[in-house]
Parts: structure tokens; C-alpha cells; sequence
């Protein structure tokens, strides 16, 4: 039961020349800081909480607001708001981090995961998801592998891209894989080995590893702060992977003069262009740039994924192409007995066509923005790259600093992401990939607070 708003220590003064808002903040953060209010209680509603101390609903909503951004207050949609754990259990006393646990799936207990490309999940246990899971288990079980995916959840996907993402396509160009690397898998699987493919340099690890696994000659291609650079793209390509809705790891996003000039390279060169729409739903200045796909939907091939949506314990996606490759991608996966399972295809087709997928992702930016705040008022004054869109971002640090920050890092059970790891060749930059997704927003708070502290401790006034 959340607590009585009459049990609230929350004495105002409107005779006082400090706004409301700004005096109901701070008695909440200080109600939390001194113990008052303890981890995990329950908060009374704003309508509620209003009638009690005689304001507005909006002077409530917005001190929850602000707390919430500063992670002193955490949502469980559907449940109400409660105070955060903002008191993180010390690193367990067996020692330090290894280093190589950064890099790891899985972080040891009581550590700050700091890592990018992981989604919070921690409010998808929704009445919705529960629903859908539920209704999805009575589906039917089927002895024959289905290639193709489910033709209700092509159907609906078919929807939710043309809405969310401007791509207009039809199911039978639809694929349903199990996530957007297996759809580059797949698509690596009808080429001919030795063809040479190139990948963004720097790049996703796993891409070229999958492109490596199916005999393909991978070709480290140039990027700056935009994307992708068309004019370094080199000749005799048979397929490029990018990431232009938030390059990985950079962050830029891919203009649209240089989307037309990538296509036109494309085209005369006979190039297919691998579009890994990579965060391209979570951008936070201005409204998402449709995908590239839709400028030209015979020489790109789309890549989508619900691991950033939802979860990559989900294991589904999509990959979208002209109607020949996609039946040969079909045919290739058939012959492989590479298949998506079935209940999870209709879990997912009832989130998209109940409007609960589109709910949770609006839900999702809203959280991923609050987060992306607290990050970079943390990193205030060093150089950031890729902090308007997706789920992390790069703060520029030289290589020898980079590396004596990670490691005293991981001795304090804080794990970090090094640029320099994303590079197949000679690094050009380095500094530290910074995701927020994968933690609580207090722990978030608290563990860029302490890396902010190491860099300028071990920085010495050299952090650029």
C-alpha cells in the first residue's frame, strides 16, 4: 500500500519566495537522502498527494518529474512511483573486476552496469506483456519449420513500419528472423564466399564476425560524426552493413544528403546496402529520420530487432528486402533449419496490433531521455559524441587515460565499454562507450558520478 500523504514530512510555505515545485523537490529528496522515506515505498498518487497539501496536480507531477530524473524516484507502469535504492551495495569483497568481465553477457553481483546496446527491462512486466505471453502459449504447435515467419506478424509488422519508421512494404517482402544480427547472417548466407562486404569502421564487433563466418572478405569503410563516409567507400563492395539511425558506437546520425549519395554510390556500383536500423525508434532532439530503406527499396535490405524495444530474450525481428532476395534469404533459411520460435512471433504480433508495443516504446523515450540527461550532466565538460539518439554515448578521452580509467573502474565493480574495442584496424579515437540502459536510474546516477571522479583523479586536468 503506498504511504498516507498526511504521513508525508512535506511542510510548505507559499508565502515563501521559492516556487512550490521547487520546495516540494527538495523536502522529497531530502525525505529520501535522511531516511524518511525508505527504498521501494510507495508514493501517493499526484491527485492524491495534491488534495492533501492543498496544490495543484501539476506542482506533484512535476517535483515527481525532476526526482525521477535525478534517480531518486523510479516507475513501475501500472503500479505507481516509489523511492529508488539511491544507497548501492558496495562491490562484493571477493576483489576487483577482472577487466575482461566488461565485456562479458552477463555483470557479477553488485556490480554498476555501465555497457552499451542492453535495454532496460526492468518495467516490461506489464499487465500487457503478461497478456500477450499468455495468449501466445495457446497457439498451436507446428511440426513443420515455417521459414518465413508467422503471416499475422509479417502483416503486422508491415503496419508498425510504415507508421513508426516510413518503410512501405508488403509481408511477402518480409522475413521474420531471430534478431537483427541472424537477419545479417541470413543475408551473408546467399552470398558467395570471398565476396568482399564492407562494415563500419568503427563498427559492431558482431557483424563482422557473422559476415567473417560465412567466408565474406570484410572491408573496414570510414566514419565521422555524421555516419558513414560515401567518399571513402571503396570499389568491388557486394554488400555494405550500416548503421545510420545512431552509428555504432559514434552515435552520428546519417544526414540525408549523404543517405542520397550512399544510394546513388550504391546503384552504380550494384551495391546492397545492409541497413541496421540500430536505436532508430529512441532519438530525443528531434523526430526519428525515417529509415533509409524507404528512399530506395530495391538496394537496401532492412534489419530490425526487438532486443532494444523489448528485450533480446525475445529473439525476434525482421528483415525486409525486394520480394527475389527475400525468398532466397527464405529458401537459404529453410535449407539451414534456421527458424524463429513460434510463441514469442505471436506475443509480439498481439503487442503491435493492441497498440501495447507502440505505448511502451512511447514510455521508453520518455525514460531513455531522463537517463541521457543525468549522463551528461555527469560528463559535463569533456567532449561527447552521439548523445541525441539511442541508448548510449561515446565521451572522448585519450587512449592511455581510457585504459587507466576502465581498469580502476572494474576494480570498484563498475563495468565500462572502450571505444578503442570497436575498431578492426588502427583506432583513430578513444574515450569510453557510456550505455544507460542496462541499470536502475539511481545506480546510473551514482555510477557515472564515481567514473566522472576517476577521470578527473586520474586525468589530471588531460582529458582532451
Amino acid at each position: 500500500m503506498p504511504l498516507a500523504a498526511a504521513d508525508l514530512p512535506l511542510p510548505l510555505d507559499r508565502s515563501a519566495a521559492e516556487p512550490l515545485t521547487a520546495q516540494l523537490t527538495a523536502r522529497l529528496r531530502a525525505a529520501i537522502r535522511d531516511g524518511a522515506l525508505a527504498a521501494g515505498e510507495r508514493l501517493p498518487g499526484s491527485r492524491t498527494l495534491a488534495a492533501a497539501l492543498g496544490v495543484s496536480r501539476t506542482v506533484v507531477m512535476e517535483a515527481y518529474a525532476q526526482l525521477y530524473a535525478e534517480g531518486w524516484l523510479e516507475g513501475r507502469h501500472g503500479s505507481g512511483t516509489y523511492v529508488a535504492d539511491v544507497h548501492p551495495d558496495p562491490a562484493p569483497a571477493a576483489g576487483p573486476v577482472p577487466v575482461d568481465a566488461a565485456f562479458a553477457d552477463a555483470p557479477p553481483d553488485g556490480c554498476v552496469d555501465l555497457r552499451p546496446g542492453i535495454p532496460w527491462v526492468g518495467d516490461l512486466n506489464t499487465p500487457a506483456w503478461r497478456r500477450a505471453w499468455r495468449q501466445a502459449a495457446e497457439i498451436a504447435p507446428s511440426g513443420r519449420a515455417d521459414p518465413w515467419g508467422l503471416a499475422g506478424l509479417r502483416a503486422a509488422l508491415c503496419e508498425h513500419m510504415r507508421r513508426t519508421r516510413g518503410v512501405t512494404c508488403r509481408p511477402e517482402q518480409v522475413v521474420v528472423t531471430r534478431g537483427a544480427t541472424n537477419g545479417l547472417d541470413m543475408l551473408a548466407a546467399v552470398l558467395r564466399p570471398g565476396d568482399r562486404v564492407g562494415v563500419e569502421e568503427p563498427g559492431y564487433g558482431r557483424a563482422r564476425a557473422v559476415l567473417e563466418a560465412r567466408g565474406a572478405e570484410v572491408v573496414p569503410c570510414p566514419v565521422d560524426e555524421h555516419g558513414l563516409v560515401v567518399d571513402a567507400l571503396p570499389e568491388g563492395l557486394r554488400l555494405i552493413y550500416t548503421t545510420p539511425s545512431h552509428q555504432y558506437p559514434l552515435g552520428g546520425v546519417l544526414p540525408v544528403p549523404r543517405r542520397q549519395a550512399l544510394l546513388a554510390w550504391a546503384r552504380r556500383t550494384g551495391t546492397l546496402v545492409a541497413e541496421d536500423d540500430y536505436d532508430g525508434e529512441f532519438r530525443f532532439d528531434v523526430a526519428p529520420l525515417p529509415a533509409l530503406y524507404g528512399l530506395d527499396p530495391e538496394t537496401v535490405v532492412y534489419l530490425g530487432t526487438m532486443s532494444k524495444r523489448l528485450t533480446a530474450d525475445i529473439g525476434v525481428g525482421w528483415l525486409v528486402a525486394r520480394p527475389g532476395l527475400a525468398a532466397a534469404v527464405a529458401r537459404r533459411r529453410l535449407e539451414l533449419s534456421d527458424r524463429t520460435a513460434v510463441v514469442p512471433q505471436e506475443a509480439v504480433r498481439l503487442l503491435l496490433e493492441r497498440g501495447d508495443l507502440d505505448r511502451h516504446i512511447r514510455r521508453m523515450r520518455a525514460e531513455y531521455a531522463r537517463r541521457r540527461a543525468v549522463v551528461v550532466e555527469a560528463f559535463a565538460g569533456l567532449p561527447l559524441r552521439g548523445e541525441g539518439a539511442g541508448l548510449h554515448l561515446v565521451v572522448e578521452l585519450p587512449r592511455d587515460l581510457t585504459e587507466r580509467v576502465t581498469a580502476a573502474a572494474a576494480g570498484e565493480g563498475l563495468l565500462l565499454d572502450s571505444l578503442v574495442r570497436h575498431y578492426a584496424g588502427a583506432p583513430t579515437a578513444a574515450g569510453l562507450v557510456i550505455g544507460y540502459g542496462a541499470t536502475r536510474a539511481a545506480l546510473l546516477r551514482d555510477g557515472c558520478r564515481r567514473v566522472r571522479a576517476l577521470i578527473d583523479e586520474l586525468g589530471g586536468g588531460r582529458t582532451g
